[in-house]
């Protein structure tokens, strides 16, 4: 729920359910969260799986950190990360990765797999991320393959090709 929370607040989405605690609802649209974010930083290929209860702690405990300055009293029914304001959630992170922390590294690297999941939805096919209407790449843009499964561009993104073919280019695009 604390890492949930984390992926919500580097890329906000719309709550799962009323009850829904980690994801805050701040924005209309599905968020990390709804991209896969968990189960991308639980894929053993991040790097970061047998860190995440470490991370998750380390959250926890700057949560309570912040509540104390603040004077802020946090709901015990759910994590203390969890606990906070979106808008908390959002000045604690902003902290954490600001230039001069001294964890500052260990934030960044866990925003950018939630990042990651939402912009390449890295932990699956791309084919079936677009097919389930993954959120990111939808917002994105990213269309769906030909029927063969190959990606075609008929328009150029520049307008134009931007070189000539080689003569020598066979149909398929190889080198004769």
């Amino acid at each position: 729920m604390t890492l949930e929370a984390f992926a919500d607040t580097i890329i906000p989405g719309v709550k799962r359910s009323p009850e829904d605690r980690a994801v805050a609802g701040v924005s209309p649209d599905g968020g990390a969260v709804a991209a896969g974010a968990i189960e991308l930083l639980e894929w053993d290929a991040t790097g970061v799986t047998d860190g995440l209860d470490g991370y998750a702690g380390g959250l926890n405990r700057h949560a309570l950190t912040l509540a104390a300055e603040r004077g802020l009293a946090l709901d015990e029914s759910v994590p203390p990360f969890v606990a906070l304001s979106f808008d908390e959630r959002t000045a604690l992170v902003g902290s954490l990765t600001a230039p001069g922390h001294p964890e500052k590294s260990l934030w960044v690297s866990l925003a950018l797999f939630c990042n990651m999941a939402y912009d390449s939805a890295a932990h699956t096919h791309t084919a079936e991320a677009i097919a389930a209407g993954h959120p990111g790449l939808t917002a994105m843009g990213v269309t769906a393959p030909d029927a063969d499964g190959l990606w075609r561009f008929p328009s150029y993104s520049y307008g134009r090709p931007l070189a000539d073919l080689h003569p020598d280019t066979t149909p398929t695009g190889s080198p004769a």
